[in-house]
């Protein structure tokens, strides 16, 4: 029992405490640049760069505190350095959070999950180390996010960006001033466009990225869209991270 308490001692509350006071600051910073992001509407928003930081900052500020890792019972590790096991960690996960990470046209999806990743890796740090009380914290604040988070992006002001396929017969006009009129009328710009033309040389294929509107006009560009003699195909979709 002597041992367990160990790590629920007041030295450890005390530095438990102040590695709280830094994460909510790592969380309060995240949620400043992230926004900035996704009133933009880049694909790595407020929940990434929470995530992000918040973990840099777990994984930063427990190296202030050596002398109370593991309940503070071992003054000297017998073996190894858990500096350099955090490190190869870290690496690992480097390589799975890639593996979630896709990139479809202009869209690019996963980024909130392998920051999520990231953060349960320093989360399963600080409780090898012995740090419980922030560990809890970290997971909570980190629930709190990935959960209410991308609610509170849809309240916030912010751009919306839509990825748009259009394809048209080979013969036909090519759709983009259509789209780019259409764009024009409901508050979006394209910012991004590609063309390409299928491999059996039949039609004309353009990705392109329309973004600024306030309001989702989504219904609106899909009714035109339906209605135009020269678009055989299209597929419409929001950014997603």
């Amino acid at each position: 029992m002597d041992l367990l308490m160990a790590y629920w001692s007041g030295p450890e509350l005390i530095a438990n405490g102040i590695i709280l006071l830094h994460l909510l600051g790592a969380a309060a910073v995240g949620i400043v640049l992230g926004y900035e992001r996704t009133y933009h509407g880049r694909a790595a928003g407020m929940r990434t760069y929470v995530l992000v930081c918040l973990t840099s900052t777990g994984l930063t500020v427990i190296n202030a505190f050596p002398g109370l890792w593991y309940g503070g019972l071992i003054e000297t590790p017998s073996t190894g350095d858990p500096t350099r096991v955090v490190q190869g960690i870290l690496t690992g996960m480097g390589f799975l959070g890639a593996g979630v990470i896709m990139r479809d046209g202009f869209s690019i999806r996963g980024l909130s999950t392998a920051a999520s990743l990231w953060a349960t890796t320093a989360i399963g740090v600080l409780i090898g180390v012995g740090f419980y009380a922030a560990a809890i914290a970290s997971t909570l604040i980190a629930i709190l996010v990935m959960s209410s988070f991308r609610m509170l992006e849809r309240v916030l002001p912010h751009h919306r960006v839509l990825h748009l396929m259009v394809a048209s017969p080979r013969n036909a006009p090519s759709p983009e001033g259509l789209v780019r009129q259409l764009a024009d009328g409901l508050g979006y710009q394209v910012s991004e466009w590609s063309l390409a033309m299928d491999p059996d040389m039949q039609r004309f294929e353009g990705q392109l990225v329309l973004a600024g509107a306030r309001e989702d006009q989504s219904k609106r560009i899909v009714e035109a869209l339906a209605k135009a003699e020269n678009v055989s195909e299209f597929r419409l979709s929001p950014q997603r991270n």
